[in-house]
Protein backbone atom coordinates (compact mmCIF):
# COMPACT_ATOMS: atom_id res chain seq x y z
CA UNK A 1 0.00 0.00 0.00
CA UNK A 2 2.90 2.34 0.75
CA UNK A 3 4.31 1.51 -2.71
CA UNK A 4 0.98 2.43 -4.30
CA UNK A 5 0.83 5.75 -2.40
CA UNK A 6 4.40 6.57 -3.49
CA UNK A 7 3.50 5.76 -7.10
CA UNK A 8 0.37 7.96 -6.89
CA UNK A 9 2.44 10.86 -5.56
CA UNK A 10 4.94 10.56 -8.39
CA UNK A 11 2.10 10.37 -10.90
CA UNK A 12 0.53 13.56 -9.51
CA UNK A 13 3.83 15.44 -9.73
CA UNK A 14 4.33 14.19 -13.28
CA UNK A 15 0.94 15.47 -14.45
CA UNK A 16 1.41 18.81 -12.67
CA UNK A 17 4.74 19.27 -14.45
CA UNK A 18 3.25 18.24 -17.80
CA UNK A 19 0.36 20.67 -17.23
CA UNK A 20 2.60 23.68 -16.70
CA UNK A 21 4.83 22.72 -19.64
CA UNK A 22 1.80 22.47 -21.92
CA UNK A 23 0.46 25.84 -20.73
CA UNK A 24 3.79 27.50 -21.54
CA UNK A 25 4.00 25.73 -24.91
CA UNK A 26 0.47 26.73 -25.87
CA UNK A 27 1.18 30.30 -24.73
CA UNK A 28 4.27 30.42 -26.96
CA UNK A 29 2.25 29.07 -29.88
CA UNK A 30 -0.45 31.65 -29.11
CA UNK A 31 2.09 34.49 -29.22
CA UNK A 32 3.66 33.25 -32.46
CA UNK A 33 0.40 32.79 -34.36
CA UNK A 34 -0.94 36.14 -33.22
CA UNK A 35 -4.42 37.30 -32.26
CA UNK A 36 -6.05 36.19 -35.51
CA UNK A 37 -6.01 32.53 -34.49
CA UNK A 38 -7.91 31.47 -31.38
CA UNK A 39 -6.14 28.88 -29.19
CA UNK A 40 -8.51 28.92 -26.20
CA UNK A 41 -9.55 25.29 -26.65
CA UNK A 42 -5.92 24.11 -26.58
CA UNK A 43 -5.62 25.36 -22.99
CA UNK A 44 -8.27 22.81 -22.01
CA UNK A 45 -5.76 20.00 -22.65
CA UNK A 46 -3.53 20.72 -19.60
CA UNK A 47 -6.57 21.74 -17.53
CA UNK A 48 -8.33 18.42 -18.18
CA UNK A 49 -5.17 16.34 -17.67
CA UNK A 50 -4.20 17.98 -14.38
CA UNK A 51 -7.73 18.10 -12.94
CA UNK A 52 -8.43 14.44 -13.74
CA UNK A 53 -5.14 13.05 -12.46
CA UNK A 54 -4.63 15.34 -9.44
CA UNK A 55 -7.51 17.34 -7.92
CA UNK A 56 -9.74 20.36 -8.49
CA UNK A 57 -7.48 22.81 -6.66
CA UNK A 58 -4.44 22.03 -8.79
CA UNK A 59 -6.74 22.14 -11.81
CA UNK A 60 -7.91 25.60 -10.72
CA UNK A 61 -4.28 26.76 -10.51
CA UNK A 62 -3.69 25.49 -14.04
CA UNK A 63 -6.87 27.30 -15.14
CA UNK A 64 -5.65 30.60 -13.68
CA UNK A 65 -2.22 30.04 -15.24
CA UNK A 66 -3.84 29.35 -18.61
CA UNK A 67 -5.94 32.53 -18.50
CA UNK A 68 -2.91 34.62 -17.48
CA UNK A 69 -0.72 33.01 -20.15
CA UNK A 70 -3.31 33.72 -22.83
CA UNK A 71 -3.55 37.35 -21.65
CA UNK A 72 0.26 37.82 -21.75
CA UNK A 73 0.59 36.08 -25.13
CA UNK A 74 -2.20 38.23 -26.54
CA UNK A 75 -0.47 41.38 -25.36
CA UNK A 76 2.95 40.29 -26.70
CA UNK A 77 1.39 39.44 -30.08
CA UNK A 78 0.36 43.10 -30.41
CA UNK A 79 -3.39 42.59 -30.42
CA UNK A 80 -5.39 45.83 -30.65
CA UNK A 81 -8.93 46.40 -29.44
CA UNK A 82 -11.48 49.14 -29.72
CA UNK A 83 -11.56 49.61 -25.95
CA UNK A 84 -8.83 49.12 -23.36
CA UNK A 85 -11.07 46.93 -21.18
CA UNK A 86 -11.67 44.29 -23.88
CA UNK A 87 -8.54 42.11 -23.23
CA UNK A 88 -9.27 42.14 -19.48
CA UNK A 89 -12.88 41.21 -20.15
CA UNK A 90 -11.79 38.37 -22.45
CA UNK A 91 -9.33 37.11 -19.83
CA UNK A 92 -12.02 37.04 -17.13
CA UNK A 93 -14.46 35.21 -19.44
CA UNK A 94 -11.81 32.64 -20.37
CA UNK A 95 -10.89 32.16 -16.72
CA UNK A 96 -14.53 31.63 -15.82
CA UNK A 97 -14.91 29.09 -18.62
CA UNK A 98 -11.78 27.23 -17.55
CA UNK A 99 -12.90 27.15 -13.90
CA UNK A 100 -16.35 25.82 -14.83
CA UNK A 101 -14.74 23.02 -16.84
CA UNK A 102 -12.43 22.28 -13.89
CA UNK A 103 -15.33 22.12 -11.44
CA UNK A 104 -17.52 19.89 -13.64
CA UNK A 105 -14.64 17.54 -14.40
CA UNK A 106 -13.68 17.27 -10.71
CA UNK A 107 -17.30 16.51 -9.76
CA UNK A 108 -17.48 13.78 -12.41
CA UNK A 109 -14.22 12.24 -11.18
CA UNK A 110 -15.40 12.36 -7.54
CA UNK A 111 -18.62 10.60 -8.51
CA UNK A 112 -16.71 7.88 -10.35
CA UNK A 113 -14.23 7.49 -7.46
CA UNK A 114 -17.10 7.19 -4.98
CA UNK A 115 -18.77 4.55 -7.11
CA UNK A 116 -15.48 2.65 -7.44
CA UNK A 117 -14.88 2.85 -3.68
CA UNK A 118 -18.37 1.56 -2.93
CA UNK A 119 -17.70 -1.39 -5.23
CA UNK A 120 -14.65 -2.25 -3.10
CA UNK A 121 -16.29 -2.02 0.32
CA UNK A 122 -18.81 -4.16 2.18
CA UNK A 123 -21.84 -1.89 2.55
CA UNK A 124 -22.79 -3.13 6.02
CA UNK A 125 -19.49 -3.09 7.88
CA UNK A 126 -17.24 -0.83 5.82
CA UNK A 127 -14.63 -3.60 5.56
CA UNK A 128 -12.98 -4.36 2.24
CA UNK A 129 -15.02 -6.84 0.20
CA UNK A 130 -13.75 -10.14 -1.17
CA UNK A 131 -13.00 -8.90 -4.68
CA UNK A 132 -10.86 -5.99 -3.56
CA UNK A 133 -9.19 -8.13 -0.90
CA UNK A 134 -7.98 -10.51 -3.62
CA UNK A 135 -6.48 -7.55 -5.48
CA UNK A 136 -4.66 -6.30 -2.36
CA UNK A 137 -3.51 -9.80 -1.43
CA UNK A 138 -2.10 -10.32 -4.92
CA UNK A 139 -0.13 -7.08 -4.52
CA UNK A 140 1.26 -8.34 -1.19
CA UNK A 141 2.20 -11.72 -2.67
CA UNK A 142 4.07 -9.97 -5.48
CA UNK A 143 5.84 -7.65 -3.03
CA UNK A 144 6.79 -10.55 -0.75
CA UNK A 145 8.17 -12.49 -3.71
CA UNK A 146 10.17 -9.48 -4.85
CA UNK A 147 11.66 -8.41 -1.52
CA UNK A 148 11.46 -11.56 0.57
CA UNK A 149 9.48 -9.90 3.37
CA UNK A 150 7.11 -12.06 5.44
CA UNK A 151 3.42 -11.26 5.79
CA UNK A 152 0.56 -12.76 7.78
CA UNK A 153 -3.06 -13.62 7.09
CA UNK A 154 -5.54 -14.15 9.94
CA UNK A 155 -8.90 -15.77 9.15
CA UNK A 156 -11.64 -15.12 11.73
CA UNK A 157 -14.98 -16.86 12.18
CA UNK A 158 -17.62 -15.72 14.69
CA UNK A 159 -18.67 -18.55 17.01
CA UNK A 160 -22.39 -18.66 17.90
CA UNK A 161 -23.26 -15.85 15.50
CA UNK A 162 -26.37 -17.75 14.33
CA UNK A 163 -27.59 -17.71 17.95
CA UNK A 164 -27.54 -13.90 17.93
CA UNK A 165 -29.56 -13.77 14.72
CA UNK A 166 -32.05 -16.37 15.94
CA UNK A 167 -32.60 -14.92 19.43
CA UNK A 168 -32.09 -11.18 18.92
CA UNK A 169 -32.86 -10.67 15.22
CA UNK A 170 -30.83 -9.70 12.17
CA UNK A 171 -30.57 -6.05 13.16
CA UNK A 172 -28.71 -7.08 16.30
CA UNK A 173 -26.63 -9.47 14.18
CA UNK A 174 -25.68 -6.61 11.87
CA UNK A 175 -24.61 -4.67 14.95
CA UNK A 176 -22.30 -7.53 15.91
CA UNK A 177 -20.67 -7.53 12.48
CA UNK A 178 -20.18 -3.76 12.46
CA UNK A 179 -18.74 -3.85 15.98
CA UNK A 180 -16.30 -6.58 14.95
CA UNK A 181 -14.93 -4.45 12.11
CA UNK A 182 -14.73 -1.23 14.14
CA UNK A 183 -12.97 -3.08 16.99
CA UNK A 184 -10.45 -4.67 14.65
CA UNK A 185 -9.75 -1.32 12.99
CA UNK A 186 -8.83 0.17 16.36
CA UNK A 187 -6.25 -2.55 16.89
CA UNK A 188 -4.47 -2.73 13.53
CA UNK A 189 -2.10 -0.47 11.64
CA UNK A 190 -3.14 1.83 8.81
CA UNK A 191 -1.33 -0.50 6.39
CA UNK A 192 -3.23 -3.61 7.56
CA UNK A 193 -6.39 -4.67 5.73
CA UNK A 194 -9.64 -5.96 7.24
CA UNK A 195 -11.96 -7.74 4.81
CA UNK A 196 -15.35 -9.43 5.08
CA UNK A 197 -15.14 -12.64 3.06
CA UNK A 198 -18.40 -14.29 4.12
CA UNK A 199 -21.49 -13.79 6.25
CA UNK A 200 -19.58 -13.94 9.54
CA UNK A 201 -16.06 -14.59 8.28
CA UNK A 202 -13.34 -11.96 8.18
CA UNK A 203 -9.72 -11.83 7.11
CA UNK A 204 -6.94 -9.53 8.24
CA UNK A 205 -3.89 -9.04 6.04
CA UNK A 206 -0.76 -7.91 7.89
CA UNK A 207 1.85 -6.74 5.35
CA UNK A 208 5.52 -7.18 6.25
CA UNK A 209 4.68 -8.93 9.52
CA UNK A 210 6.70 -11.84 10.91
CA UNK A 211 5.41 -14.63 13.11
CA UNK A 212 6.27 -13.14 16.52
CA UNK A 213 4.80 -9.75 15.72
CA UNK A 214 1.72 -11.38 14.18
CA UNK A 215 1.07 -13.58 17.24
CA UNK A 216 1.04 -10.53 19.50
CA UNK A 217 -1.23 -8.60 17.12
CA UNK A 218 -3.75 -11.42 16.62
CA UNK A 219 -3.95 -12.20 20.33
CA UNK A 220 -4.55 -8.52 21.09
CA UNK A 221 -7.32 -8.38 18.47
CA UNK A 222 -9.04 -11.46 19.90
CA UNK A 223 -8.98 -10.03 23.43
CA UNK A 224 -10.42 -6.73 22.23
CA UNK A 225 -13.15 -8.50 20.27
CA UNK A 226 -14.13 -10.63 23.28
CA UNK A 227 -14.27 -7.50 25.45
CA UNK A 228 -16.57 -5.82 22.89
CA UNK A 229 -18.88 -8.84 22.81
CA UNK A 230 -19.09 -9.04 26.60
CA UNK A 231 -19.74 -5.31 26.87
CA UNK A 232 -22.75 -5.70 24.56
CA UNK A 233 -23.81 -9.00 26.14
CA UNK A 234 -23.48 -10.91 22.87
CA UNK A 235 -22.64 -14.64 23.27
CA UNK A 236 -20.05 -14.52 20.49
CA UNK A 237 -16.47 -15.77 20.55
CA UNK A 238 -13.82 -16.02 17.83
CA UNK A 239 -12.07 -18.92 16.14
CA UNK A 240 -8.95 -17.70 14.35
CA UNK A 241 -6.54 -19.38 11.97
CA UNK A 242 -3.38 -17.41 11.18
CA UNK A 243 -0.58 -18.15 8.75
CA UNK A 244 2.69 -16.23 8.50
CA UNK A 245 4.11 -16.55 5.00
CA UNK A 246 7.88 -16.53 5.06
CA UNK A 247 7.76 -17.72 1.46
CA UNK A 248 5.12 -16.14 -0.76
CA UNK A 249 2.29 -18.54 -1.73
CA UNK A 250 1.51 -19.14 -5.39
CA UNK A 251 -2.01 -17.72 -5.30
CA UNK A 252 -4.45 -15.89 -3.05
CA UNK A 253 -6.67 -19.00 -3.04
CA UNK A 254 -3.82 -21.05 -1.59
CA UNK A 255 -3.20 -18.39 1.04
CA UNK A 256 -6.84 -18.24 2.11
CA UNK A 257 -7.26 -22.04 2.12
CA UNK A 258 -4.34 -22.47 4.52
CA UNK A 259 -5.70 -19.92 7.01
CA UNK A 260 -9.26 -21.16 6.53
CA UNK A 261 -8.21 -24.76 7.29
CA UNK A 262 -6.56 -23.64 10.52
CA UNK A 263 -9.65 -21.70 11.50
CA UNK A 264 -11.88 -24.75 10.94
CA UNK A 265 -9.54 -26.93 12.96
CA UNK A 266 -10.15 -24.50 15.84
CA UNK A 267 -13.93 -24.71 15.27
CA UNK A 268 -13.77 -28.50 15.39
CA UNK A 269 -11.75 -28.66 18.61
CA UNK A 270 -13.58 -26.33 20.96
CA UNK A 271 -13.75 -22.88 19.27
CA UNK A 272 -12.58 -19.51 20.65
CA UNK A 273 -8.89 -20.13 20.11
CA UNK A 274 -6.05 -19.19 17.79
CA UNK A 275 -3.96 -21.56 15.68
CA UNK A 276 -0.90 -20.05 14.06
CA UNK A 277 1.45 -21.70 11.56
CA UNK A 278 4.34 -20.65 9.36
CA UNK A 279 4.38 -21.28 5.62
CA UNK A 280 7.73 -21.60 3.84
CA UNK A 281 11.36 -21.77 4.88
Amino acid sequence: MRTREHSDRRSRLFFIAIGFVLVIAIGAFDEITGPEYSTSLFYLIPIILVTWYTDRWIGAIISVSSAMTWFIADAMAGATYSKWIVPYWNAVIRLGFFLVITYLLAELKNALDTEREMARVDSLTGAVNGKYFVELANDEIARAGRYGHPFTLAYIDLDNFKTVNDHFGHIEGNGVLSTVVSTIRKNIRATDVIARLGGDEFAILFPETGVDQAKVAVRKIQRSLLDSMQMNEWPVTFSIGAVTFVTAPSTVDEMIKLADALMYSVKNTGKNEIKHEVFGN
